[in-house]
C-alpha cells in the first residue's frame, strides 16, 4: 500500500508538470501567433499605402505627360497639373503634397538615371526636346502599430513614376470627322499656316463633297457628336473611310461651336465642353501664351460664359487627304497623314462658313492612339501619353 501510494503521488507531481509545460508552450504559441499577425497587418498596411503612393504619383506623372507640347507653356502646365493631380489624394488619413520641385523633366528616359534630367526653370529653354516627366513623392513616415519591437517604430514609404511621349502613333482615338486637303506630294501641309477644312458650298474638292467624312455613321448626328467630342472609330493612316456628301451646315455648326463656348440644338456643355480660351482669330502660339500666369487677362484669351472651360479642346487631330481622292458625291478616300491643328475660328451661321484651323507641326501630346505594326506610317509630330515606370 506504501509502495502504490508514492507511486501516485509521483504521477500527480509528473501530471502537474506536464500541464505547467503545455502552459508555458501555449503561451509562447499565441505570443508568436499575434506577433505574426500584427505583422502581417503593419506590413499589409505598408503595401496599401505604397500601393495608394504609387497610383497617385502614376495618374500625375500620366497627367503631366499630357501636356508636354514642345512649348516652354507646356512644362509649366505639365508642372501645374501634377501638383494638382496628386494633392487631390489623400492617404493614411492625412493629405499627402508634392511640391513644383518633385516634377522633373527630362529628354531621353536614362537621363533620370544618369543625372541630366532637369527643373522646370531649366526645362523651358529647351522644350522642343523635351520629351519626359517624372513624378516623385518624397517619403512619408507610417507608424508601426503592432510589431514596432521587431520591424521597428516607424517606416519612411515614398514612390515615383515616369511618364512620357510615346513613339509615332499610327493610329487615334477622337479625330473630327472633317479633313484637310492636301497636293498629291503632300507638301503643302506647314507649320503656322492655315487651311480650310469643311468648305462651304462653292468651294468645294469636287461637286457634292465639303471635306465631310462619315467615319462613325452618316448621319448629321453623328457630324454634331463627332465635331463635339472626336469620333469612336480608331483611325489610322492609310485607313480607307466614307466622305459623306452635303453640307450638314446645322450639325457641323452646333458640333464644332461647343469648343468655343457656343451651344445651339441637342448638345451639352457638360459632355462637351467649351476650351478654357474662346478668343476667335488668335494663333496657335498665341494661345498657348494665353495659358501661362497673368495672361488670362491680355488681349488674346477670353472665357467661355457657358460651361467649365477645359484648355486644350481647340487642339484637334484632322486627317490630311489627297484632293485626287475626292471624286462626286459619296465617295470613299484614303487617309494620307493624320495632323494637329489648332481651330482658329468658330462656324458661322447658315450654309457658309469655312473652318480655319492652324497645322502645328510641333512634337504635341494629344488624344489617345498608338502604333499598328501593320498600319501606315508614324506621325513624328505627334504622340500620346505613356506610363514608363
Amino acid at each position: 500500500m506504501r509502495r502504490n501510494s508514492l507511486e501516485s503521488l509521483r504521477e500527480a507531481r509528473s501530471r502537474r508538470g506536464e500541464r505547467g509545460s503545455v502552459l508555458a508552450i501555449s503561451t509562447i504559441g499565441m505570443l508568436s501567433f499575434l506577433l505574426i499577425t500584427g505583422m502581417c497587418v503593419d506590413i499589409g498596411h505598408f503595401y496599401l499605402v505604397k500601393n495608394e503612393l504609387q497610383n497617385a504619383a502614376d495618374a500625375a506623372a500620366l497627367a503631366a505627360a499630357s501636356s508636354l507640347n514642345s512649348d516652354d507653356g507646356g512644362i509649366t502646365k505639365a508642372t501645374d497639373i501634377a501638383v494638382a493631380s496628386f494633392n487631390n489624394y489623400e492617404f493614411n488619413k492625412t493629405q499627402a503634397t508634392i511640391g513644383r520641385s518633385n516634377v522633373r523633366f527630362a529628354v531621353n528616359l536614362s537621363d533620370f538615371d544618369t543625372g541630366a534630367d532637369m527643373s522646370e526653370a531649366s526645362a523651358k529653354p529647351v522644350a522642343s526636346r523635351v520629351r519626359f516627366v517624372k513624378v516623385t513623392v518624397p517619403p512619408k513616415t507610417l507608424h508601426v502599430f503592432f510589431a514596432s519591437f521587431v520591424i521597428g517604430a516607424s517606416h519612411d514609404i515614398g514612390a515615383d513614376a515616369v511618364a512620357g511621349m510615346s513613339v509615332a502613333p499610327n493610329y487615334f482615338e477622337h479625330i473630327l470627322p472633317v479633313s484637310v486637303v492636301t497636293s498629291d506630294d503632300g507638301k503643302d501641309i506647314l507649320p503656322g499656316n492655315t487651311y480650310t477644312i469643311r468648305s462651304a458650298p462653292g468651294n468645294t474638292v469636287s461637286p457634292g463633297n465639303y471635306q465631310i467624312l462619315a467615319i462613325d455613321g452618316p448621319g448629321a448626328n453623328d457630324d454634331r457628336t463627332g465635331l463635339a467630342n472626336g469620333v469612336q472609330a480608331d483611325v489610322g493612316v492609310g485607313d480607307t473611310v466614307s466622305t459623306k456628301p452635303g453640307v450638314s451646315a446645322g450639325a457641323v455648326r452646333q458640333g464644332l461651336n461647343t469648343r468655343f463656348g457656343i451651344y445651339q440644338g441637342p448638345v451639352d456643355p457638360s459632355v462637351s465642353p467649351p476650351d478654357a480660351n474662346v478668343k476667335q482669330g488668335i494663333t496657335y502660339q498665341q494661345y498657348l501664351d494665353s495659358q501661362q500666369a497673368g495672361q488670362q487677362n491680355a488681349s488674346n484669351f477670353q472665357a467661355p460664359s457657358t460651361g467649365t472651360g477645359l484648355w486644350g479642346r481647340r487642339v484637334v487631330l484632322i486627317p490630311i487627304i489627297k484632293q485626287s481622292e475626292f471624286n462626286n458625291g459619296r465617295d470613299t478616300v484614303q487617309i494620307f497623314r493624320i495632323g494637329a491643328f489648332f481651330l482658329q475660328t468658330s462656324v458661322g451661321n447658315g450654309n457658309g462658313g469655312d473652318i480655319t484651323a492652324e497645322y502645328i507641326g510641333l512634337r504635341t501630346v494629344l488624344g489617345a492612339g498608338g502604333y499598328n505594326p501593320q498600319g501606315g506610317p508614324g506621325m513624328s509630330e505627334l504622340a500620346v501619353p505613356v506610363l514608363y515606370r
